[in-house]
């Protein structure tokens, strides 16, 4: 019999191995199809994704703009001038150009800017990196501009692959083998962990395939992290439960099959909150936020059956000795142990549980009140730790032009109104000039340059004045126009998918837990977290990290990060106590010892999934460096504060009301249920 059931899990793997086949060819075309342009992350209403749509069908397709600039301290020489002349001159030999450039000298005489515009690249984004580097190769001077701008971001994004993974497996890997304490079993949950990223690659393919959603480098990474985070989780919760029934049970298969019936219901149960709370993102207008939620929703899910069909298989195949040196004998009890941290939490938090509630509530407001300290949007220059040429040209323009813009705005007006518009936009205030461009398919392309630095709070109402004069029909965008309708959507949006996440969430923890009153405390207490997490940010983003601004979207997405992961732990603690109340405990006592006994397990997986989110705080992109560290800080807030203290303390100050209006609220009903002999399932 045993070996019949060995066969099944050699079965498991071998269907894995066809999986992994057939996965293959579509996880290695996740690359070709992943965008980092700026229509991709552009909210999909705004003015300026109507006009990145527009411009890609005048002719010549989209234009690659850059900015040439020459710059010498004391003033530029003779020399200096010739030799930006002749470069120029050679770049517009070289590509077409939509027009001549023109040198445009600063006041003091040390700088000069050409601004050259190309429709050779279209919209390839390898040919638009092909022809920023060929004038680069060209030219002396810095090249800057929004084309150069995405090359230069483009490339980041295209190096994070390797050092994200990289980075994420090591982190893994050193925190499961301190967890385990065992030279074999961390290996394999972590090669779980990586077919699961790989199969998720595969799924995020055929998903833009089938459905066109957006796939970028800010979602892929993140999906990948979700994937080590979530997985490595799960992975600690089954190993955790499955060591317990090896000393029960005779034979490997049975005990897992034990485990997956104890834990497994937790499991799916939490997974697939938080998988539902990834696709409340599907609401947001922001295409970047609208295509991660699929992404890490796939993420989740694709960890969750590799970790409880493909882990399974291989512990049972490798047997006991994969637990070498602590291998759990059948009929061994585990070592004694000194009374466990969490017992001690567990105890000061049902001693004095009104105490502990208030003090730790009114810690995490304090903290909270750092919101009040976080930078401002961040600007497009300030969105690298490091400085790549394009940032480092905007920012000797800046200093050489400080009362001019050097970034064009562009209009695009149907062609038969195009005069009046272009007069409109000549006289509206804060524009220093306005010239006609190209015409094609019905529309007109505008160029206006404000009078005023790029994305100053002064351009920034020159764009909505424009707006404002030029009226329905008339799009301005341009790179400060894509900046300013980010962050104005990413507002709407945290209007709409918040109340949708909390909303969702809630439903699914009253269905879970068959009470109100827990949800609540749950619910109440990750958006506590949310809260706090971003205080500590606005404490140490500027001031010790050195970053100039905070994305738009941090708010929303570490919200639905911090509140879909809070609650996935807050599922595996409340469904212990919950057994508890159900076998006959107190709710007070039978939250303590739900601390107790899963206290372990879920500091553990509160530690890897914070550890895999640190990670981002090391990539060379502000945005994700952001994401990662207020989401780590957050699981940690969660893990070691506000699920030891502030739930279990009310849970204890509540009583038998944390389960109003279900059946665990009733004494009588309880005891009565607790008689029936059923053996309560245990995560």
């Amino acid at each position: 019999m045993e070996g019949r059931k060995r066969i099944l899990g050699w079965g498991v793997l071998a269907l894995w191995v066809i999986v992994i086949a057939l996965a293959a060819p579509l996880a290695g075309k996740l690359g070709d199809v992943q965008r980092d342009r700026a229509v991709d992350y552009l909210p999909a209403s705004a003015d300026s994704t109507q006009v990145a749509k527009i411009t890609e069908q005048l002719p010549g397709g989209d234009s690659t703009d850059l900015v040439l600039v020459y710059h010498r301290e004391g003033g530029l020489t003779p020399e200096d001038r010739a030799t930006a002349a002749r470069e120029v001159g050679q770049v517009a030999a070289e590509h077409p150009l939509t027009s001549a450039p023109q040198a445009v000298q600063s006041e003091d005489g040390a700088t000069l800017l050409y601004a050259v515009s190309s429709t050779e690249p279209g919209t390839d984004e390898a040919a638009r990196d092909a022809f920023v580097h060929d004038v680069r190769e060209t030219v002396s001077g810095e090249v800057g501009g929004p084309g150069a701008l995405a090359t230069d971001a483009s490339e980041v994004y295209d190096s994070l692959d390797g050092p994200l993974l990289y980075t994420t497996v090591a982190v893994v890997a050193v925190l499961l083998i301190l967890i385990y304490r065992s030279p074999f079993l961390w290996l394999v949950p972590l090669v779980v962990a990586g077919i699961a990223d790989y199969l998720s690659m595969a799924v995020t393919y055929a998903l833009h395939q089938g459905f066109d959603i957006s796939v970028s480098g800010q979602s892929t990474g993140v999906m990948t992290i979700l994937v080590f985070g979530a997985g490595t989780d799960y992975a600690l919760l089954l190993v955790s439960r499955y060591r317990e029934e090896l000393r029960r049970t005779p034979h490997p298969y049975d005990a897992m099959t034990a485990a997956l019936r104890g834990c497994g219901p937790a499991v799916l149960a939490s997974s697939g909150t938080v998988a539902l709370g990834m696709l409340c993102l599907l609401a947001a207008d922001m295409n970047s936020s609208r295509g991660m939620g699929p992404t890490a929703a796939v993420g989740v899910l694709c960890a969750l059956v590799a970790m409880t069909t493909l882990l399974p298989a291989l512990l049972v195949v490798l047997g006991r000795r994969v637990f070498w040196p602590l291998i759990p004998a059948y009929g061994s009890e585990p070592k004694a142990a000194r009374r466990s941290l969490f017992a001690a939490m567990g105890s000061s938090a049902g001693r004095r549980p009104l105490a502990v509630l208030l003090t730790g509530a009114a810690a995490l407001a304090a903290v909270a009140l750092g919101t009040l300290n976080l930078p401002g949007a961040l600007k497009q220059e300030d969105s690298f730790s490091s400085t790549p040429e394009a940032v480092a040209a905007m920012k000797t323009l800046a200093a050489a032009y400080p009362q001019t813009g050097t970034q064009p705005i562009t209009v695009v007006a149907p062609t038969a109104a195009s005069s009046g518009v272009l007069e409109t936009a000549r006289s509206t205030q804060g524009v220093a000039t306005a010239e006609r461009g190209r015409s094609g398919d019905g529309w007109t392309e505008i160029s206006v340059v404000a009078a005023h630095p790029p994305q100053s709070p002064a351009e920034t109402a020159t764009i909505r004045e424009l707006r404002s004069a030029l009226g329905e029909g008339v799009y301005v965008g341009g790179p400060s126009a894509e900046q300013l309708d980010m962050t104005d959507t990413n507002a709407r949006d945290r209007g709409i998918v918040v109340p949708l996440v909390i909303v969702v969430v809630l439903l699914v923890l009253i269905v879970l837990l068959r009470s109100l009153v827990a949800p609540l405390i749950l619910v109440a207490a990750v958006v506590a977290v949310w809260g706090a997490s971003l205080g500590i940010g606005g404490l140490v983003f500027e001031s010790l990290f050195g970053f100039e601004g905070t994305d738009p979207g941090l708010a929303l997405l570490s919200f639905v990060f911090l509140v879909a992961l809070g609650v996935d732990y807050g599922i595996f603690l409340m469904h212990r106590m919950r057994e508890e109340c159900l076998d006959g405990a107190e709710p007070g006592a039978a939250a303590l010892t739900a601390l107790r006994t899963t206290g372990g397990v879920i500091a553990s997986a509160g530690l890897v999934l914070a550890a895999t989110f640190a990670v981002l705080v090391n990539m060379p992109m502000v945005q994700l460096a952001e994401l990662g560290f207020v989401i780590a800080v957050g699981v940690l807030l969660d893990t070691f504060l506000v699920r030891t203290y502030l739930v279990t303390s009310a849970s204890v100050l509540l009583g038998r009301k944390v389960w109003w209006p279900g059946p665990l609220a009733d004494k009588a009903r309880t005891r009565a249920r607790s008689d029936t002999g059923r053996a309560p399932a245990r995560v």
